[in-house]
């Protein structure tokens, strides 16, 4: 059987279940955004695929992703009030002001922005805001989990690919 490496998550198995998804969405959170460090502008930049992503784009999709599902889904705010793109895919591009430092400190301060909303919810509540309609916090949870995972794994073979160019 294989040995894994320890993670943050370890640390919350016998935890309840609101303290394990956050663990699991945190160590995720923090993976992509350190994807980005050690990298040059250009390289976070760099297009290796034929759609938008790039490793820059993939960590302010995530940004996007956290107001998204932590923002309008708890406020009911639309997505022109919070200042996202209307539609997933705009959110990769990238602007001529994004850096890794400015993108870096926007994801972070989205990720916090989610825990603030959702610190005085239970797992079963219910979140209003989204177009999909109403979904309990326990449910995005596990979608967010999801997409920063596989983003996740997009963004390490991107980062390999980059680094042994």
């Amino acid at each position: 059987m294989p040995s894994y490496p320890p993670t943050f998550a370890d640390e919350v198995i016998a935890q309840p279940a609101r303290a394990q998804f956050e663990a699991f969405l945190d160590e995720h959170r923090n993976a992509l955004n350190h994807r980005l460090d050690g990298l040059t502008e250009e390289q976070a930049r760099r297009s290796l695929v034929a759609s938008r992503t790039t490793l820059l784009g993939l960590v302010k999709h995530a940004t996007f992703v956290e107001k998204v599902w932590f923002d309008e889904a708890v406020t009911c705010r639309s997505r022109a009030e919070i200042g996202i793109p209307a539609n997933s895919e705009e959110s990769f591009i990238l602007d001529d002001d994004d850096t890794i430092a400015s993108i870096q400190h926007a994801h972070r301060e989205a990720c916090e922005a989610s825990r603030r909303a959702t610190a005085s919810l239970a797992l079963d509540d219910i979140l209003h805001g989204h177009r999909r309609g109403p979904l309990p916090l326990r449910w995005v949870y596990l979608h967010v989990l999801r997409e920063l995972a596989q983003h996740c794994g997009h963004a390490d073979i991107l980062r390999e690919q980059l680094i042994n160019e």
